[in-house]
């Protein structure tokens, strides 16, 4: 067995706050809350320790996509966004053929079992055509319980979450549905009014899909599912934050209304994050990406992002100014409650999984670790 290892002298991210010339306890797959004497020492002052990123929502990466991917290439793109710091991810799937969701969710749950992947994400088929962003209109449906239950059931236990627009017929009692079988309801690719929105959270919906982005405006006189779904406290919303989907300023008025605790940062990732302009399938779509933005060869709409979360981290602090505390809640501690794993990781805790990432003193990603093992390892050579 590896020695323990103890990362000592860095800035170290608690649930409590931060510990300065803090350190962590490495004991095989676990942080621990003691260290032999034979343990490794790594000296990491003058940096920052914190948890491994949960992403909720991610399509893809390092050129392989989990909308349509074999198993290896689901993987290929797991290990991308792991070498970017997140050790812990839910595959999400996109708008296709009921069949071939089934059939392809039959396989991601193959590799949520083995631990890859932390579970199946559907966005789509079950939303709006008015705001269908980069999904296929012909493929849309109406969320009919039945037929969301048969993805349910296709993903053997391990639908995590599913993007439904609660306005459409069979909407409320699909996410009823959801909820009766611990599947998180999540209100995006919506038309829905406020008040509608607000019957979806009665409900049972407590996602917001990637707030702000593919829903109605915020108005003064219509102020629709926006203001729904920041004002209520059973709400969670995502944000991505690349810079392309969010105006700064839009992403400042969800931390000061829905507050820190309420906001987890996603990727939305598609094929290109880590990898490079080009062009790529999103489910049956055709996306070029150029200076890392994705849109549609075909009508322009941003089509995913080619964001990772390290990037999402350190724009967070450095350019949107949000103090540490609050976007490693937003990045790692909120995602793993809503996905009901906070009792093994989000936080560094004695106890849970040894998932953390080392970032330098201008917010850089510097090393990696998942379950006691460098994914980067902070002394190459």
């Amino acid at each position: 067995m590896a020695p323990s290892k103890v990362l000592a002298g860095a800035r170290v991210v608690l649930p409590t706050g931060t510990v300065d010339d803090g350190r962590v306890i490495v004991d095989g797959t676990r942080i621990a809350d003691t260290a032999p004497p034979d343990a490794d020492v790594l000296d990491v002052s003058g940096h920052w320790v914190v948890p491994g990123f949960v992403d909720l929502h991610n399509h893809g990466g390092g050129g392989a996509s989990f909308a349509g991917g074999t198993a290896e290439e689901v993987l290929q793109g797991v290990r991308t966004h792991r070498l970017h710091g997140t050790t812990t991810l839910v595959a999400s799937a996109v708008t296709g053929d009921l069949d071939f969701l089934a059939r392809h969710a039959g396989m991601l749950a193959e590799l949520a079992q083995q631990g890859d992947i932390a579970g199946i994400h559907f966005e789509g088929p079950f939303i709006s055509p008015c705001r269908k962003g980069a999904h296929d209109e012909q493929l849309l449906r109406h969320p009919d319980p039945a037929e969301v239950r048969k993805l349910i059931d296709a993903a053997h236990g391990h639908a995590r979450m599913m993007t439904l627009a609660t306005e459409l017929p069979g909407g409320l009692d699909s996410v009823r549905l959801l909820v009766e079988h611990g599947v998180i309801a999540a209100v995006g690719h919506t038309d829905a009014t406020y008040e509608q929105t607000l019957q979806a959270i009665d409900a049972g919906a407590s996602v917001a899909t990637h707030l702000f982005n593919a829903m109605p405006p915020l108005g003064h006189r219509a102020p629709g599912p926006i203001t729904a779904l920041l004002e209520d406290e059973r709400i969670t919303v995502e944000l991505i934050n690349d810079g392309t989907h969010l105006h700064p300023a839009a992403l400042q008025l969800a931390f000061h209304h829905a507050g820190a605790a309420r906001v987890a940062f996603i990727t939305d990732a598609m094929d290109a994050a880590g990898f490079g302009d080009g062009r790529y399938l999103l489910g049956p779509m055709e996306v070029e990406v150029a200076d890392g933005v994705a849109r549609l060869v075909e009508g322009g709409s941003i089509a995913g992002s080619t964001l990772t979360l390290d990037r999402a981290f350190k724009r967070a602090v450095t350019v949107d100014g949000l103090p540490v505390g609050d976007v490693v809640a937003a990045i790692s501690a909120n995602p793993a409650r809503l996905l009901g794993v906070a009792d093994r990781v989000g936080s560094l805790e004695p106890g849970k999984d040894a998932d953390l990432v080392i970032l330098d003193d201008g917010f850089d990603l510097v090393g990696v670790m998942r379950r006691g093992e460098w994914v980067v390892d902070p002394q190459p050579g």
